[in-house]
């Protein structure tokens, strides 16, 4: 009696330990879920928010509580050309504006998510300083989830960024007008005259090529009446050159481009993006100023929906968004991201003079801030970072 009595507390035992080791194994993975976001109804709820919402239609609406999303003096691959805090700028309500699209809530970022998402895998910004301004916000954004010795050091020559414990990469790729020109010099590219070899790409996309995610921009190195086209090598004596209308020499370029990625991109594997134009706000007489003036001293964001300025070029990116289409039709997995009008709004966002001077400023400048403004760039952190939520919310298909 005595021994099947002990039997049986021993069964119970037995059984009780495999209950509580059942239910101590699914709380684990549900733990683990919460790497990814808090909860699976939370997931659902995020997914639902934006579906079929317009991401890109919306307000900023000021929320200094929610961000900015990490700190400037934090972020080991800040770059002096977007540190505006460190370069003496004072009012710094620029950083905490949250977009607000009309219909639905902007998802969450979320850097240990995205980096699982990109274990063992490769993405790369190709374009120019825009997006390597775009480039810098994504690093900043994801590096605070990575313990610094399991993340590359900042080597600014080659603009890597490696999360080790993930084995992933965020890479960026100086590649102003997409195909092959005279100034394809990461450092020194500033040459009197642009020369562009309008069905050349081979040369940057073989660095590129292995990504799993792709992120272009190309726009404000095409600005100007004509571009000097040229047809055969930079060497050779048998070179053809032509100077052709701006927005015909882009869509050519955009041609090439976009016959390169239907040849060699992996339609299984690889998911591209193109930014669109991101706005500049060199003339105040736009938003409402009485003399001519520009971004410097701004403090505040432009409020009338809908506002453009003429530095966007609606013609250019109708030629980027018919390349996309295209390329779509024929089953690749790509996006036009429209950030145009969302930053238009954002005049009080540029580093202005706080940022540094690669150049001695001469004693005009120095009289007038207003001349070496930069009205181009953006500040960090700052609006860019609204184009990574934005890009995020794709890559997990979000919207």
């Amino acid at each position: 009696m005595a021994k099947t009595l002990i039997l049986r507390c021993s069964v119970n035992s037995l059984i009780t330990l495999l209950f509580a080791f059942v239910f101590v194994a699914v709380y684990l993975a549900g733990e683990r879920r919460l790497w990814f976001f808090e909860d699976e109804d939370q997931a659902a709820m995020q997914r639902n928010s934006s579906a079929k919402c317009n991401l890109f239609s919306g307000k900023w609406v000021f929320d200094n509580k929610s961000y900015p999303l990490y700190k400037e003096k934090e972020c080991t691959f800040m770059w002096d050309e977007f540190a505006c805090e460190k370069f003496g700028r004072k009012d710094l309500n620029y950083q905490s504006w949250r977009w607000q699209p009309h219909q639905c809530d902007l998802p969450r970022f979320n850097a240990t998510a995205l980096l699982e998402k990109l274990r063992g895998k490769r993405m790369v910004f190709v374009g120019d300083s825009l997006n390597r301004d775009q480039w810098v916000s994504m690093v900043c954004l994801v590096e605070s989830a990575i313990p610094a010795p399991l993340k590359s050091k900042p080597k600014y020559a080659h603009f890597k960024f490696k999360a080790i414990e993930y084995n992933a990469s965020i890479d960026f790729y100086w590649s102003p007008m997409l195909v092959e020109s005279n100034n394809d010099d990461p450092v020194s590219h500033r040459l009197p005259e642009r020369i562009v070899r309008i069905s050349e790409i081979e040369k940057h996309a073989r660095h590129w090529t292995n990504a799993d995610i792709l992120v272009f921009n190309s726009y404000l190195w095409w600005r100007r009446p004509k571009m000097k086209l040229l047809w055969g090598s930079f060497e050779s004596p048998d070179q053809i050159t032509k100077e052709v209308e701006m927005l015909r020499s882009y869509e050519m370029a955009i041609k090439t481009w976009s016959d390169w990625l239907d040849i060699h991109i992996d339609r299984n594997r690889t998911r591209s993006f193109f930014m669109s134009m991101s706005p500049t706000h060199l003339w105040g007489q736009e938003w409402g100023m009485s003399k001519p003036d520009n971004c410097y001293n701004e403090t505040l964001p432009i409020t009338k929906e809908g506002y453009w300025g003429s530095g966007s070029d609606m013609r250019m990116m109708k030629i980027v968004e018919a390349a996309v289409d295209e390329l779509r039709a024929k089953g690749l997995q790509i996006e036009m991201l429209n950030i145009t009008q969302l930053s238009e709004y954002r005049k009080e966002a540029h580093p202005s003079i706080h940022k540094k001077q690669w150049t001695p400023l001469n004693g005009d400048q120095l009289s007038n801030p207003r001349s070496y403004s930069d009205c181009v760039h953006w500040c960090l952190p700052g609006v860019p970072d609204v184009w990574n939520e934005i890009l995020y919310a794709y890559i997990f298909n979000l919207t």
